[in-house]
């Protein structure tokens, strides 16, 4: 990806900085947005650190002036842009969803929604000035399965997931993929602050029995920006596991007989 350039939204910790440190490690110029300017000033400190081309642009993905400017800045600064990656992402914390604020819900679809809704706003026509690129939008596994308590969070992500398959099939004749990806559980800041029951129980919900980390993620939207991706348009790929594809019990029983109990260890495996 030499010569190339990212915008990468939602950049400031997780998921977003692993993926910046990854287009950065595949060689393209990486410009990381957020709200946060002093944990951008670290990313891109970080990736400069290691040879890298980065540049941090404080960005409100609900703002549209926020947003233009994101782009406008990248352009004057790298004179193309070939790949975005719209990862912002906020909203209410767990509830019922009729005890959810509806400043709270209205604030979640503004990021998710409204955020990439405008990030590709801006990012289309920047990329096809360039020759063409691609797009990947952050969904989640919640997105397309239904969550309970995360009314505002499994909104925006489905949004999301329909936002990108429309701009897939406005732009797939002109040079320009675009797809989304949508995690299972993933070790991010916020189960690494929920501590290792927390952990312990995610890893339980996917067949493999152990949480995905943030590099894993970040590796897939690489390869979806890259050529290997070529023909790659449109689709949501899912990075959980083998969660979305169906339910593995922990036990089976058989029919006409007793299930035995089984015993949990630690670290979440079973015994008969």
């Amino acid at each position: 990806m030499k010569g190339t350039v990212v915008i990468i939204a939602g950049a400031s910790k997780g998921i977003g900085a692993a993926t910046a440190h990854a287009f950065a490690e595949a060689g393209a110029a990486v410009v990381v947005a957020s709200r946060d300017q002093e944990a951008l000033d670290g990313v891109a400190g970080s990736i400069r650190s290691r040879g890298g081309n980065a540049l941090a642009v404080r960005t409100d993905v609900a703002d549209v002036d926020s947003m233009k400017a994101l782009v406008d800045r990248t352009l004057a600064e790298f004179g193309r842009l070939d790949y975005a990656f719209n990862n912002a992402t906020d909203g209410p914390r767990p509830a019922p969803l009729a005890d959810i604020d509806p400043v709270e819900f209205d604030r979640g679809i503004a990021t998710n929604i409204r955020g990439t809704f405008l990030g590709m706003k801006f990012q289309i026509p920047a990329i096809l000035r360039s020759g063409g690129g691609a797009i990947v939008n952050m969904a989640s596994l919640a997105g397309v399965n239904g969550v309970a308590n995360l009314a505002a969070y499994v909104a925006g992500k489905a949004g999301i997931i329909g936002l990108t398959k429309v701009a897939a099939l406005d732009y797939a004749d002109q040079g320009l993929r675009v797809n989304v990806v949508a995690p299972g559980t993933i070790l991010t800041h916020h189960l690494a602050a929920a501590g290792s029951e927390a952990q312990r129980l995610a890893g339980l919900a996917s067949p493999m029995r152990r949480i995905g980390a943030v590099e894993e993620v970040a590796r897939v939207v690489v390869w979806l920006c890259s050529e290997q991706a070529s023909y790659v348009n449109g689709a949501v790929i899912p990075i959980d596991g083998g969660q979305a594809a169906g339910v593995k019990p922990s036990q089976m029983y058989r029919q006409g007989e007793p299930m035995r109990a089984v015993a949990q260890t630690a670290g979440g495996q079973h015994g008969s």
